[in-house]
């Protein structure tokens, strides 16, 4: 019994993936430059966010209020080429090309002050999980939230969005890429507070919040990410631009 259910919940999921990954018509994301023009800028562990234009992107959208629904990470291999790896809601934990995202709204975000050492445990943790199976249980949880649009309070998003069975075979895409950092220790938005010592000095205390509660958003807004626009890193020149002219017309 326990087989055939088990059995009956993964075609359920594989059906719901395939209607969530649909695309919404009429969707034109703003387009910040071509696939060469920030592919040619990445550099290792960049974390690549995107502006999805399915079903579950728009759901991901509305419960955590922000434009990026996707993470991906890049590695580099040893020629100095690269791709992205991502968990997609079909096809689990899989490397795919930057082309794949050509004409997306991306956002380029670059961690600080990694050695060499450290982009090594990196890349070599999420490589362990190429292969790996997306969390379906994510599958079920989103669902709900696609139509009708549920008058949610912003502070109940985040625990919202704390999907899946956190089994470590099984991933979605920003919660892979935390865990990632997460094992350098590597802080993305962590829990914080205050304390003081003998001599009256104040000091952080830092506290690793779950992975599981990680949004692609985050990587957006932590402190320890550079944002890195492509345009402004290849020399942009606002006199080299072509406008066109509007003839003003009176009456």
């Amino acid at each position: 019994m326990g087989r055939i259910f088990s059995a009956m919940c993964r075609w359920m999921g594989a059906r719901l993936a395939a209607y969530l990954t649909g695309p919404i018509r009429d969707f034109a994301p703003p387009v910040m430059g071509t696939e060469a023009d920030w592919a040619q800028v990445l550099e290792p562990c960049d974390i690549v966010l995107v502006e999805g234009n399915s079903r579950v992107s728009t759901a991901i959208k509305y419960l955590t209020q922000s434009t990026w629904s996707h993470a991906c990470i890049y590695l580099a291999d040893v020629d100095g080429r690269g791709d992205l790896v991502e968990a997609d809601l079909r096809n689990g934990v899989v490397v795919v090309p930057t082309e794949k995202y050509r004409n997306a709204n991306v956002r380029i975000c670059r961690p600080q002050g990694l050695s060499s050492a450290d982009k090594q445990s990196v890349t070599d943790f999420v490589r362990g999980h190429i292969g790996d199976q997306y969390d379906l249980r994510n599958v079920f949880d989103l669902v709900r939230y696609v139509l009708p649009t549920p008058p949610v309070p912003s502070r109940f998003r985040r625990r919202m969005i704390t999907l899946g069975s956190s089994e470590p075979t099984r991933a979605i895409c920003s919660t892979l890429i935390a865990e990632a950092f997460q094992q350098i220790r590597y802080p993305i938005l962590p829990h914080t507070w205050w304390e003081s010592n003998d001599a009256m000095e104040r000091y952080a205390i830092y506290r690793i919040r779950h992975h599981s509660t990680f949004t692609p958003k985050d990587f957006d807004l932590s402190p320890y990410f550079e944002v890195v626009k492509p345009t402004l890193r290849q020399g942009f020149d606002f006199r080299s631009l072509r406008w066109h002219e509007v003839e003003n017309r009176a009456g």
